[in-house]
Protein backbone atom coordinates (compact mmCIF):
# COMPACT_ATOMS: atom_id res chain seq x y z
CA UNK A 1 0.00 0.00 0.00
CA UNK A 2 2.74 1.77 0.98
CA UNK A 3 4.43 1.64 -2.72
CA UNK A 4 1.44 2.56 -4.44
CA UNK A 5 0.78 5.55 -2.41
CA UNK A 6 4.44 6.55 -3.39
CA UNK A 7 3.78 5.80 -7.28
CA UNK A 8 0.47 7.57 -7.22
CA UNK A 9 2.36 10.80 -5.69
CA UNK A 10 5.29 10.71 -8.42
CA UNK A 11 3.23 10.10 -11.12
CA UNK A 12 0.56 13.00 -10.08
CA UNK A 13 3.87 15.22 -9.31
CA UNK A 14 5.49 14.87 -12.99
CA UNK A 15 1.71 15.25 -14.60
CA UNK A 16 1.24 18.31 -13.00
CA UNK A 17 5.26 19.24 -13.94
CA UNK A 18 4.41 18.80 -17.83
CA UNK A 19 1.55 21.22 -17.44
CA UNK A 20 3.49 23.74 -16.60
CA UNK A 21 5.58 22.95 -18.83
CA UNK A 22 2.95 23.77 -21.79
CA UNK A 23 2.51 26.47 -20.19
CA UNK A 24 5.82 28.13 -20.31
CA UNK A 25 6.38 26.82 -23.45
CA UNK A 26 4.14 29.39 -24.46
CA UNK A 27 5.14 32.29 -22.08
CA UNK A 28 9.18 31.23 -23.15
CA UNK A 29 8.86 31.29 -26.49
CA UNK A 30 5.10 32.36 -28.22
CA UNK A 31 4.35 35.35 -25.85
CA UNK A 32 6.91 36.26 -23.67
CA UNK A 33 5.54 40.24 -22.92
CA UNK A 34 4.76 38.81 -19.20
CA UNK A 35 9.19 38.70 -18.57
CA UNK A 36 9.35 42.08 -19.58
CA UNK A 37 9.01 43.60 -16.08
CA UNK A 38 11.57 41.69 -14.20
CA UNK A 39 14.23 43.16 -15.62
CA UNK A 40 14.97 45.48 -12.52
CA UNK A 41 14.57 42.38 -10.15
CA UNK A 42 17.01 40.12 -12.11
CA UNK A 43 19.48 43.35 -12.34
CA UNK A 44 19.08 43.36 -8.55
CA UNK A 45 20.32 40.01 -7.93
CA UNK A 46 22.96 40.01 -10.86
CA UNK A 47 24.57 42.79 -8.85
CA UNK A 48 24.54 40.52 -5.61
CA UNK A 49 26.62 38.06 -7.10
CA UNK A 50 30.52 37.86 -5.96
CA UNK A 51 32.80 38.89 -9.45
CA UNK A 52 35.20 36.02 -10.18
CA UNK A 53 32.86 32.92 -9.78
CA UNK A 54 30.93 30.94 -11.08
CA UNK A 55 26.89 31.55 -11.37
CA UNK A 56 24.12 29.25 -12.13
CA UNK A 57 20.84 31.01 -12.36
CA UNK A 58 17.56 28.61 -12.32
CA UNK A 59 14.99 29.60 -14.32
CA UNK A 60 15.28 30.91 -17.55
CA UNK A 61 12.52 32.99 -18.88
CA UNK A 62 13.46 34.77 -21.93
CA UNK A 63 17.60 35.14 -20.69
CA UNK A 64 17.60 38.77 -19.64
CA UNK A 65 19.05 37.36 -16.69
CA UNK A 66 22.18 35.78 -18.85
CA UNK A 67 21.95 38.86 -20.78
CA UNK A 68 22.67 40.89 -17.71
CA UNK A 69 25.20 38.66 -16.53
CA UNK A 70 27.19 38.54 -20.10
CA UNK A 71 27.65 42.21 -19.71
CA UNK A 72 28.68 41.93 -16.29
CA UNK A 73 31.58 39.47 -17.39
CA UNK A 74 29.82 36.88 -15.12
CA UNK A 75 30.75 32.94 -15.49
CA UNK A 76 26.91 32.17 -15.83
CA UNK A 77 25.39 28.95 -16.51
CA UNK A 78 21.81 28.01 -16.82
CA UNK A 79 19.26 25.88 -16.02
CA UNK A 80 15.67 25.28 -17.41
CA UNK A 81 13.10 22.60 -18.03
CA UNK A 82 12.06 23.57 -21.50
CA UNK A 83 14.66 22.59 -25.02
CA UNK A 84 13.77 25.24 -26.72
CA UNK A 85 14.93 28.16 -24.59
CA UNK A 86 17.90 26.10 -23.97
CA UNK A 87 18.94 26.09 -27.66
CA UNK A 88 17.83 29.07 -27.38
CA UNK A 89 20.63 30.54 -24.98
CA UNK A 90 22.90 27.99 -26.62
CA UNK A 91 22.62 30.46 -30.03
CA UNK A 92 22.48 33.69 -28.66
CA UNK A 93 25.20 33.41 -25.76
CA UNK A 94 27.18 30.90 -27.15
CA UNK A 95 26.93 28.82 -23.47
CA UNK A 96 27.40 25.22 -25.07
CA UNK A 97 26.75 22.49 -22.17
CA UNK A 98 26.67 25.66 -19.37
CA UNK A 99 22.78 25.84 -20.48
CA UNK A 100 21.40 22.65 -19.96
CA UNK A 101 17.67 21.44 -19.98
CA UNK A 102 16.46 19.74 -16.67
CA UNK A 103 14.51 20.43 -13.35
CA UNK A 104 15.93 22.00 -10.18
CA UNK A 105 14.06 18.86 -8.06
CA UNK A 106 17.33 16.93 -9.91
CA UNK A 107 19.92 19.65 -10.93
CA UNK A 108 22.51 17.93 -14.15
CA UNK A 109 25.44 19.43 -12.75
CA UNK A 110 27.95 18.07 -10.62
CA UNK A 111 28.53 18.82 -7.00
CA UNK A 112 30.22 22.01 -5.50
CA UNK A 113 30.33 23.35 -8.74
CA UNK A 114 28.92 26.83 -8.06
CA UNK A 115 29.93 29.93 -6.20
CA UNK A 116 26.50 31.46 -6.35
CA UNK A 117 22.91 29.92 -7.56
CA UNK A 118 20.23 32.34 -8.37
CA UNK A 119 16.39 31.09 -8.69
CA UNK A 120 13.87 34.17 -8.98
CA UNK A 121 10.51 33.76 -9.18
CA UNK A 122 10.63 29.90 -9.29
CA UNK A 123 10.12 28.38 -5.99
CA UNK A 124 5.90 29.39 -5.83
CA UNK A 125 5.76 26.72 -8.60
CA UNK A 126 6.80 23.96 -6.84
CA UNK A 127 5.28 21.81 -4.35
CA UNK A 128 6.06 21.87 -0.79
CA UNK A 129 7.90 18.61 -1.42
CA UNK A 130 9.67 19.58 -4.81
CA UNK A 131 10.75 22.88 -2.60
CA UNK A 132 12.56 21.15 0.13
CA UNK A 133 14.17 19.14 -2.68
CA UNK A 134 15.65 21.68 -4.82
CA UNK A 135 16.47 23.54 -1.89
CA UNK A 136 18.95 20.45 -0.63
CA UNK A 137 19.71 20.12 -4.51
CA UNK A 138 20.86 23.82 -4.72
CA UNK A 139 22.99 23.28 -1.57
CA UNK A 140 24.52 20.27 -2.90
CA UNK A 141 25.86 22.11 -6.07
CA UNK A 142 26.95 25.08 -4.48
CA UNK A 143 30.54 24.96 -2.96
CA UNK A 144 30.98 25.03 0.80
CA UNK A 145 30.21 29.00 1.28
CA UNK A 146 28.30 29.62 -1.83
CA UNK A 147 25.42 31.77 -1.99
CA UNK A 148 22.05 31.01 -2.85
CA UNK A 149 20.25 34.51 -4.12
CA UNK A 150 16.54 34.66 -4.90
CA UNK A 151 12.80 36.22 -5.07
CA UNK A 152 8.85 34.97 -4.40
CA UNK A 153 6.37 36.90 -4.77
CA UNK A 154 5.33 38.45 -1.22
CA UNK A 155 1.97 37.52 0.58
CA UNK A 156 0.27 36.39 -2.43
CA UNK A 157 -3.49 35.55 -2.22
CA UNK A 158 -3.33 32.48 -4.45
CA UNK A 159 -7.53 32.54 -4.57
CA UNK A 160 -7.27 35.92 -6.32
CA UNK A 161 -5.63 34.49 -9.28
CA UNK A 162 -7.45 31.27 -10.00
CA UNK A 163 -8.99 30.11 -13.71
CA UNK A 164 -11.13 28.01 -15.00
CA UNK A 165 -10.38 25.74 -17.72
CA UNK A 166 -13.41 26.25 -20.09
CA UNK A 167 -12.93 22.37 -21.57
CA UNK A 168 -12.22 20.83 -18.32
CA UNK A 169 -14.02 23.00 -15.88
CA UNK A 170 -10.47 22.64 -13.40
CA UNK A 171 -9.39 24.86 -11.58
CA UNK A 172 -5.88 26.55 -11.67
CA UNK A 173 -3.55 29.52 -10.85
CA UNK A 174 -3.25 31.60 -13.74
CA UNK A 175 0.49 31.87 -13.51
CA UNK A 176 0.64 28.00 -12.58
CA UNK A 177 1.77 29.33 -8.62
CA UNK A 178 1.29 26.61 -5.83
CA UNK A 179 2.62 28.10 -2.70
CA UNK A 180 2.44 31.61 -1.22
CA UNK A 181 4.98 33.10 0.86
CA UNK A 182 5.81 35.37 3.60
CA UNK A 183 9.88 36.69 5.28
CA UNK A 184 9.04 34.25 8.09
CA UNK A 185 8.03 31.15 5.83
CA UNK A 186 10.70 31.66 3.40
CA UNK A 187 13.30 32.32 6.18
CA UNK A 188 11.71 28.82 7.75
CA UNK A 189 12.62 27.10 4.68
CA UNK A 190 16.10 28.06 4.04
CA UNK A 191 17.29 27.72 7.42
CA UNK A 192 17.77 23.79 7.59
CA UNK A 193 20.08 23.86 4.46
CA UNK A 194 21.64 27.43 4.75
CA UNK A 195 23.30 29.92 6.99
CA UNK A 196 20.28 32.88 6.27
CA UNK A 197 21.30 36.54 5.64
CA UNK A 198 18.86 39.22 4.44
CA UNK A 199 15.40 38.32 3.69
CA UNK A 200 12.92 41.33 3.01
CA UNK A 201 9.92 42.35 1.11
CA UNK A 202 10.29 44.86 -1.59
CA UNK A 203 9.24 46.45 -4.53
CA UNK A 204 10.66 46.13 -8.21
CA UNK A 205 10.09 48.79 -10.91
CA UNK A 206 11.27 48.40 -14.27
CA UNK A 207 11.21 52.24 -15.20
CA UNK A 208 11.96 51.61 -19.22
CA UNK A 209 9.10 49.14 -19.54
CA UNK A 210 6.61 51.74 -17.42
CA UNK A 211 4.19 54.40 -19.17
CA UNK A 212 3.96 57.55 -16.93
CA UNK A 213 0.79 56.81 -15.37
CA UNK A 214 2.58 53.14 -13.99
CA UNK A 215 6.00 55.15 -13.45
CA UNK A 216 3.77 57.72 -11.00
CA UNK A 217 2.46 54.99 -9.33
CA UNK A 218 5.70 52.90 -8.65
CA UNK A 219 7.47 56.19 -7.31
CA UNK A 220 4.99 56.35 -4.90
CA UNK A 221 5.33 52.69 -4.12
CA UNK A 222 9.09 53.04 -3.54
CA UNK A 223 8.36 56.21 -1.43
CA UNK A 224 6.33 54.11 0.80
CA UNK A 225 8.74 51.31 0.63
CA UNK A 226 11.49 53.60 1.97
CA UNK A 227 9.09 54.78 4.97
CA UNK A 228 8.82 51.90 6.18
CA UNK A 229 5.09 50.59 4.09
CA UNK A 230 4.60 47.83 2.07
CA UNK A 231 2.01 47.69 -0.40
CA UNK A 232 0.75 44.97 -3.13
CA UNK A 233 3.01 43.27 -5.81
CA UNK A 234 5.96 43.25 -4.05
CA UNK A 235 8.57 40.41 -3.92
CA UNK A 236 11.10 38.80 -1.27
CA UNK A 237 14.51 38.72 -1.68
CA UNK A 238 16.48 36.26 0.16
CA UNK A 239 20.47 35.64 0.42
CA UNK A 240 22.20 32.80 2.55
CA UNK A 241 24.82 30.82 2.27
CA UNK A 242 25.67 26.88 1.95
CA UNK A 243 26.27 26.12 5.71
CA UNK A 244 29.38 25.87 6.79
CA UNK A 245 30.78 29.05 5.07
CA UNK A 246 30.97 32.59 5.19
CA UNK A 247 27.92 34.75 6.08
CA UNK A 248 25.70 36.11 3.79
CA UNK A 249 26.00 40.06 4.03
Amino acid sequence: MQRYHIDSHYIFSKARIMKQSLMWDYYQNEAPEPFDQSGARLRCLAHKIEPGGKVLNIGVGTGIFEEIASRMGLDVHSLDPNDTTIAMLRRRFHMGEKAKAGYCQKIPFPDNSFDSVVISEVIEHLSPEETEQTLKEIARVLVPGGRITGTVPAGENLKEQLVVCPHCGGHFHRWGHLQSFDVIKITSLMTPYYQVGKVYQRPFNDWPHMNWKVKISGSIKMLLYYLGVHGSNENILFMATKQGGRTSS
